[in-house]
């Protein structure tokens, strides 16, 4: 680019101007959803009843027949602890004060906070597709699983107790409707059914050549589905800046740049929840910033994020801080998502 001469650089001012525009942060369509209605965190863990067997007592009978007294034990209880992220925010104090004149467009400190809760949301959206492996967040990978990634679930053994399996079927390198079509029947069951699908963003494409041109209507998917009764998800989708889905048995198939590699899943986020724990002597933020555009992330708001305020260091004229993520991604019914492995083509 041709510079202007001095005849210019010497008489007119240059404008900053009052927005930073992310170019690096791409889709985080998972990590999103489930934290902008995070549920609350209590106690020490989180245990969840669950049902793994039927009552097996019952029988027909007539006059003085002698019933059963066998007491059925068909309960056990999933649990989960708390686990944690964070990432650091450290300013000099010389810049801090060269932004605090009256020249100042953007306020460094706040836009360094906010700039860093996005960065540490993306690197949370990668790991909601891992397999939860030592101190990580659980991920689809160990959620939506038959024991191939993850043996345990809530520390409950998937080998003992069978209903906790995912279904999780290859496809043979082949995306069909059929595929789909047997996936959603493995996962549903009467009104329990998938309410969302999740794929790369090749898969998103492959699944696009699968419809017929008049069904190929792409739609905007808000980033929230509505709340129903005691913070459980509802039916409808409400709010929020959308992304582009196209639909398959009346729910979403979303594109996402976090997800797997070949998989396409079907989840019911009935049974997918972020429970978020603020960290201790921290004060609760939301990372919301009207200052950066350009990202998924600038108008999602979560329980669970918290910041640590600044500190002075004890050795050079700078203040660090820390944001945290607190809780888990937890499901209470694994049985009830599915993933189709492997897709290469059409």
């Amino acid at each position: 680019m041709a510079a202007l001469g001095t005849r210019v650089t010497t008489t007119t001012q240059s404008k900053l101007m009052p927005k930073l525009v992310d170019t690096i942060l791409n889709s985080n369509v998972l990590a999103s959803r489930v934290l902008v209605k995070a549920s609350k965190w209590n106690g020490e863990r989180m245990k969840f009843p669950i049902k793994y067997a039927k009552n097996t007592t019952g029988a027909s009978f007539s006059g003085f027949d002698t019933f059963s007294t066998t007491a059925t034990d068909n309960r056990v209880n999933l649990e989960y602890v708390p686990k944690f992220y964070h990432m650091d925010v450290a300013l000099p104090l010389d810049e801090l004060s060269a932004n605090q004149t009256e020249e100042k467009v953007l306020d460094l400190a706040k836009l360094e906070v906010a700039s860093t809760a996005q960065d540490m949301a993306d690197d949370i959206g990668t790991l909601f597709y891992g397999t939860g492996t030592g101190k990580d967040f659980l991920g689809l990978e160990a959620i939506v699983d038959d024991a191939t990634n993850a043996s345990t679930i809530g520390t409950l053994s998937r080998t003992t107790y069978s209903t906790l399996n995912s279904t999780v079927t290859a496809s043979s390198g082949v995306l069909s409707l059929a595929k789909m079509s047997t996936l959603y029947n493995a996962a549903a069951s009467g009104s329990q059914k998938p309410t969302l699908g999740l794929c790369s963003e090749t898969i998103f494409a492959l699944y696009e050549q699968l419809l017929q041109p008049q069904e190929r209507i792409a739609k905007d998917v808000p980033m929230m589905k509505s709340m129903g009764n005691m913070g459980k998800v509802g039916t409808g989708y409400i709010g929020g800046t959308g992304f582009t889905g196209l639909f398959y048995k009346g729910f979403p198939v979303l594109a996402d740049e976090k997800s797997t590699s070949g998989v396409l899943y079907f989840v019911n986020e009935d049974f997918l929840d972020f429970y978020a724990l603020p960290v201790a002597m921290t004060e609760a933020i939301k990372y919301r910033s009207q200052d950066i555009e350009g990202n998924d992330y600038s108008s999602v708001e979560g329980l669970g994020f918290s910041w640590s305020g600044w500190m002075k260091s004890q050795n050079s004229a700078s203040i660090v801080g820390h944001v945290y993520l607190g809780g888990e991604l937890i499901s209470v019914n694994p049985k009830r998502h599915a993933k189709l492995t492997g897709i290469t083509s059409v």
